[in-house]
């Protein structure tokens, strides 16, 4: 989806619910739409902030502005990617409130991985497991445990308006980018699955993501989504049921008119559907060229 003209409502105010205030940060790309979305959650006094963005002066003197008399008593993060948690840490320090939610990244030490997009400084006073609550004066907040987009994926469910605060997992603008060794395709497809799961039931009414606007038919959208990953993981098996492949031979074929910017990540989320596949004993591997297991 392309991003849209501006002006864009960097650094004010918006109330999409009684309960909850959103403020764009100034960071816009190709990657984060117009940029990460910062939600206040509170109306009487206590306030969580989900997901304080980059660590940019403008955008903490905005969520300042915005916060106001109340007093944070959470600081939330979904997961530990640059353009979420980076803020966490200084505003902490201009508010007092703790660090609370997803767990740090578990570097591993036993092979390369790709750690510019992870803000490794984030360090939470306290983890939320799956289901733990974070409450304060008219609002409770349940941690989701996501994993798939980064291991340490957290979604916040807003229990007293039915609003789920999904940061990346599902966002209003794009599918979400899967990369490998962190991100993982069959947990991601797992958590898709535990959220259509809380759809069906009706737990949640509506998204709020970390970029782009509001999901206001949640269940239909998680569909969507887990028909398209299968879509994916279908044309892979058939591109190889041609012939053996490497991922660069297959990126131009399955994303015609693909931004060139995004060739990397389209690259990556093949890589992690292949992964996948590979645990799952469908296809193999001999250097950089794929193929089905039957070949």
């Amino acid at each position: 989806m392309a991003i849209p003209p501006k002006p864009w409502p960097t650094g004010k105010v918006e109330q999409p619910e009684p309960l909850v205030r959103r403020v764009l940060a100034p960071n816009p790309s190709p990657y984060t739409y117009t940029g990460t979305q910062t939600y206040i959650v509170g109306n009487q006094g206590q306030v969580a902030v989900i997901d304080p963005g980059p660590d940019e002066p403008d955008h903490l003197q905005a969520l300042i502005t915005a916060i106001g008399d109340d007093k944070v008593i959470a600081i939330m993060c979904t997961h530990t990617h640059r353009d979420h948690s980076p803020a966490a840490a200084p505003l902490a320090k201009l508010t007092g409130a703790p660090i609370v939610g997803c767990a740090p990244l578990a570097l591993k030490v036993d092979g390369p991985r790709s750690d510019e997009a992870f803000d490794t400084t984030y360090e939470p006073d306290r983890v939320l497991e799956d289901g733990e609550q974070m409450t304060g004066t008219g609002w409770t907040l349940t941690a989701v445990h996501t994993p798939g987009h980064t291991s340490n994926h957290l979604c916040f469910a807003l229990e007293e308006s039915g609003a789920l605060f999904t940061g990346d997992h599902v966002m209003g603008w794009s599918t979400s980018v899967v990369i490998p060794p962190d991100g993982d395709m069959g947990d991601y497809m797992k958590s898709l699955e535990k959220l259509y799961a809380r759809a069906e039931e009706g737990g949640d009414r509506v998204y709020y993501s970390a970029h782009g606007a509001p999901i206001e038919k949640p269940r239909q959208l998680v569909r969507g989504m887990m028909g398209h990953r299968r879509q994916r993981e279908n044309q892979i098996l058939r591109l190889l049921g041609e012939s053996a492949k490497s991922i660069d031979e297959m990126v131009p074929i399955m994303y015609k008119g693909l931004d060139p910017k995004l060739t990397g990540a389209a690259g990556m989320s093949v890589k992690a559907h292949l992964l996948d596949l590979e645990r799952r004993g469908l296809v193999s591997r001999s250097g950089d060229i794929w193929q089905t297991h039957a070949a």
